[in-house]
C-alpha cells in the first residue's frame, strides 16, 4: 500500500516497473545456474600470461609466450585506475526467501528486480533494490533448500540505506513487526531483517544517487586493508577517520564519491585482529572491463584467487573470484557480459 511506502532517497521513477523488462531473465535462469557454472568452470587462465593481451587471445592460447611482459606494480596500478569498475550487487544467504522479500519490499521500500528458482540444484534467489541493476547497487538474496538459518559471524557489520526521515522509517519497521536494535539518535538508527542482518538507516536530505549505499565489514588491520583495496581492487580511499571514543578506525573505500555510488566501509576495532566471517554473508560483485587483467593485479598485490578468470559454461559470462587479507570474498564480472545478462 502506498501509505506504507518507506520514503527513500531514490532515483527510481515511480512509473517504471523494474521487472517489466526482465521477464526473459527469469526463464533463462530457470535452466542456467551461475552456481553450477562456477563448479564446472574449466577455463583457468594462468596468471603469468601477458598483461596486455586481449581476453580473446588469452582464451585461444594454451601456453605462455617466453616474451610475455612481466606485470609491474606501476602498470598494474595504472590499468586499475583506468578500468571501468563499479560495485554491482552484494550476495548473502537467507532462511526464508519470501519472508525476506516481504520485509525488504514492505519495510525498506525495495522492489523485486528479478527472481529465479533452480529446483534441480535446490536453491533460489532474488535480486532486490531501489532501481535497475544497470545503474544501481542491489542485493542478491540466496535461499538454499532446507537451510533456514545461517551464522552471520562477528565480521559482518551492516548495510547502509539513506532515507528521507529516519523516525518515520523506524516507525514503519515497527508497524510491520521488524526489529529495531537502535532507536533514532536522531539521524541514525539500526534495524535487523528476519535473518539478523543489520541495516543502518541514516537521514539524508541531500542528493543520493543510490539509497542502498554502503556495506560495512570488519577487518583486522586497517592499513593493510586500505592498501589492498587501493592497489588490488583499484578503489579510492574516500575518507579515513579514527574514532577513539568508540575504539575503532574506519575507512570508506569506493570507485566514486559517496554521493554518486555505493561504498565499502572497513572498520578496525582496537586490538581485534581476527573475526569469524560466518556462513551467511557471501560476497560483493564488481564490474570490470577485463577479468583476466583484474585477476593478475589482485594476485600481484597478495590477493587469493579462489576462482580463476574465465567464462561460465552456457551463459559465457566471464568472472573471477578472490579473497582479501581478511577472507572477504569479491567476484569481478565482465562489464559487457553482465549487460548482456540483463538484456
Amino acid at each position: 500500500m502506498a501509505s506504507w511506502s518507506l520514503q527513500i532517497v531514490s532515483p527510481f521513477p515511480h512509473h517504471q516497473s523494474p521487472s517489466s523488462s526482465r521477464g526473459r531473465n527469469v526463464s533463462t535462469y530457470a535452466t542456467t545456474s551461475r552456481r553450477l557454472a562456477l563448479i564446472q568452470l574449466g577455463t583457468a587462465i594462468p596468471q603469468t600470461q601477458l598483461f596486455g593481451a586481449s581476453a580473446s587471445t588469452l582464451l585461444k592460447s594454451d601456453t605462455v609466450e617466453n616474451t610475455a611482459q612481466a606485470i609491474t606494480e606501476e602498470n598494474a596500478i595504472d590499468w586499475s585506475s583506468r578500468d571501468k569498475r563499479k560495485m554491482l550487487h552484494v550476495v548473502y544467504r537467507v532462511g526464508d526467501l519470501e519472508k525476506t522479500i516481504k520485509f525488504y519490499t514492505e519495510c525498506l521500500g525495495m522492489k523485486v528486480l528479478r527472481q529465479r528458482n533452480i529446483p534441480e540444484e535446490r536453491y533460489a534467489n532474488a535480486f532486490v533494490g531501489y532501481g535497475p541493476e544497470e545503474t544501481n547497487f542491489v542485493i542478491e538474496l540466496t535461499y538454499n533448500y532446507g537451510v533456514d538459518k545461517y551464522d552471520i559471524g562477528t565480521g559482518f557489520g551492516h548495510f547502509g540505506i539513506a532515507v528521507e526521515d529516519v523516525a518515520k522509517a523506524v516507525d514503519l519497521v515497527k508497524a510491520k513487526g521488524g526489529k529495531v536494535t537502535k532507536e533514532p539518535s536522531p539521524l541514525i538508527a539500526f534495524i535487523e531483517d528476519p535473518d539478523g542482518y543489520t541495516f543502518k538507516l541514516f537521514e539524508s536530505k541531500g542528493h543520493i544517487s543510490e539509497p542502498l549505499c554502503q556495506v560495512m565489514l570488519r577487518v583486522g588491520d586497517i592499513d593493510r586493508s586500505v592498501n589492498f583495496y587501493q592497489k588490488a581492487y583499484g578503489m579510492k580511499l574516500l575518507q579515513k577517520r579514527d574514532e577513539p571514543e568508540y575504539k575503532c578506525t574506519k575507512a570508506i573505500m569506493g570507485y566514486r564519491s559517496e554521493d554518486e555510488s555505493a561504498v565499502l566501509e572497513l572498520t578496525y576495532n582496537y586490538g581485534i585482529t581476527e573475526y569469524d566471517n560466518g556462513n551467511g554473508y557471501g560476497q560483493i560483485a564488481i564490474g570490470t572491463d577485463d577479468v583476466y587483467k583484474t585477476a593478475q593485479v589482485v594476485k600481484l598485490f597478495g590477493g587469493d584467487i579462489v576462482l580463476q578468470p574465465g567464462p561460465l559454461p552456457v551463459i559465457n559470462t566471464k568472472i573471477t573470484a578472490c579473497l582479501d587479507p581478511d577472507g572477504w570474498k569479491s567476484v569481478f564480472v565482465d562489464n559487457v557480459d553482465f549487460t548482456k545478462e540483463l538484456a
